[in-house]
């Protein structure tokens, strides 16, 4: 299972690591995780009746299970994206319920999200789980919220599945009497409004029907132990193959050059339908953290994108506008459909290619470095990828670790890594004191030195 508070692996050489040297045409594109299953993740259903059975009755499938993730302004973006996302993932029907006046919000950390809903539209719908998202002020407009209290009162009174994150335990749930009789964390910074005797220090506690977390850096876990209590253990095997986060070196870094800047650094992340948003959103999120301008760039006609897991965010600007400036860095996302749309845009090669002529910084995560090799950006490169596309590489893939730094090029393996790979940016632009920093206030594991 993903764990962000697994223990840092012992420093591995450059040599003694796994390095996959460029494929013989036709090559075989099988992978198969280290103690994992190798089927790809399907939602867990139920097994089909049996011909007599069928016979005698209509058999209907199973209803999905309900999610209510509740946003407003100032929830925290991380937070509530990975929750939506990782619970799609496994078969959930999550909604994103807004409870401000209309359905886009400004989340924590400048992202605009828009919801699939209003949180009237809720209030009489039946949840098989509420978890709310931290953030501030965020969790104090979602503690104003009489609807939404009301959803989570009746929530607990019957006994179904209700969760918070982050600050929203002591700000939400405790005003309304919600954690009473039960063992309860959340983020270091409210852990002293929590009754003593009560709280815990634990990533992830469950008590009863309620489930509570600490902070962005352990949203992965959270999420994932509501998979396992809606779907079963089985569904969090087959949601957690997909964040590829295994026993892998944190990063590796070879033909080692600074990133000098005499600014703010100024970033690009173009992305396009497809995309995966929960990429998008950590590496806003965390690199937003770091003092660092992030500007979001459709290369779509709208700006209004809608993301792999069905999630609509708002970009800052169209790919054209974005194009007068230059830019530090440009990632490009993962997402296979969106990194394809990306792929086709124009402007976005013309982008690329100036900031490798200049020298200047690029990279991208997951399936994206298959798009930055069609662009010619890879040639005597070394990489890593989603294990998925590693074989359609044409340079040197390392494959024991989340993230790879080849000179000016910078690579994330997929999406149980982009934290490592958002924070091996700040990293390299202001140094591992601004990462730990950083990883801190996510409450995410992170070594306290740099050769740790």
């Amino acid at each position: 299972m993903l764990s962000v508070s697994k223990p840092l692996l012992s420093p591995t050489s450059l040599a003694a690591m796994a390095i996959r040297l460029p494929p013989t045409p036709h090559a075989p594109t099988h992978y198969a995780p280290p103690h994992r299953r190798t089927s790809p993740f399907r939602p867990v259903m139920r097994a089909a009746p049996s011909s007599s059975t069928a016979a005698t009755a209509v058999s209907l499938p199973p209803s999905p299970k309900k999610v209510l993730v509740p946003i407003a302004m100032g929830t925290e973006e991380m937070e509530a994206v990975i929750l939506a996302g990782v619970l799609r993932r496994a078969g959930a029907d999550v909604t994103l319920a807004s409870v401000e006046d209309g359905l886009e919000i400004e989340a924590s950390y400048g992202t605009r999200i828009i919801a699939d809903k209003p949180i009237a539209a809720c209030a009489d719908q039946v949840f098989d789980l509420v978890a709310v998202p931290g953030g501030m002020p965020g969790s104090v407009r979602l503690r104003d919220n009489e609807i939404l209290q009301r959803i989570m009162v009746r929530q607990a009174e019957e006994k179904r599945l209700y969760g918070a994150i982050c600050a929203a335990p002591a700000v939400v749930l405790m005003p309304w009497g919600l954690h009473k009789g039960r063992k309860i964390t959340c983020h270091p910074s409210f852990i002293g409004d929590l009754p003593t005797f009560r709280a815990v220090e634990s990533n992830v506690q469950v008590s009863g029907e309620l489930t509570t977390s600490r902070g962005p850096g352990t949203a992965f876990q959270f999420a994932l132990s509501f998979v396992e209590q809606l779907f079963g253990p089985h569904a969090v095997e087959d949601v957690d193959s997909t964040l590829i986060d295994a026993a892998l070196e944190r990063s590796t870094e070879v033909n080692r050059v600074e990133w000098p800047f005499d600014h703010k650094p100024q970033v690009l992340i173009p992305i396009a339908n497809g995309s995966e948003e929960m990429e998008i959103i950590m590496l806003v999120d965390i690199l937003r953290r770091a003092n660092i301008n992030v500007v979001l760039a459709s290369v779509d006609e709208s700006t209004n994108i809608v993301g792999s897991q069905r999630m609509k965010i708002v970009a800052d600007k169209c790919i054209l506008d974005a194009s007068d400036s230059k830019y530090d860095l440009i990632i490009i996302p993962g997402g296979p459909a969106g990194a394809e749309r990306l792929h086709r845009s124009t402007t976005l090669k013309k982008l690329l290619k100036e900031q490798k002529q200049a020298s200047r910084m690029y990279g991208g995560i997951s399936y994206s470095p298959l798009i930055l090799q069609k662009q010619g950006l890879l040639e005597d490169k070394t990489v890593t990828a989603h294990p998925s596309i590693v074989n359609q590489l044409t340079c040197q893939v390392i494959d024991g670790s989340k993230v790879v730094i080849d000179g000016n090029l910078i690579t994330g393996k997929g999406l149980g890594t982009v934290m490592d790979f958002s924070l091996a940016i700040v990293r390299k632009f202001f140094g591992h004191g601004r990462a730990k920093s950083v990883a801190n206030g996510m409450v995410f594991d992170y070594p306290k030195n740099r050769n740790a």
